[in-house]
């Protein structure tokens, strides 16, 4: 597992909020755009584009799991 913040993500790439070698589809986010007016990027969940959160960008993610 790797450990970043969320502004250092490309947008569109896959993370989960906890290190997990093996999560389940709900437990994987896809980085989307950065909303100015929250300040905040959203993250929809891989499972259900409409379906999302917004995490600040010094949020801690994980990246590099089997999926």
């Amino acid at each position: 597992m790797i450990a970043k913040k969320v502004r250092d993500l490309k947008q569109g790439e896959w993370f989960t909020r906890k290190p997990i070698d093996y999560p389940t589809e709900r437990q994987v986010f896809i980085r989307d755009f950065y909303c100015r007016e929250d300040k905040k990027f959203f993250c929809m969940r891989w499972t259900n584009i409409s379906d999302g959160i917004l995490l600040k960008g010094d949020t801690i993610v994980y990246t590099d799991f089997f999926f």
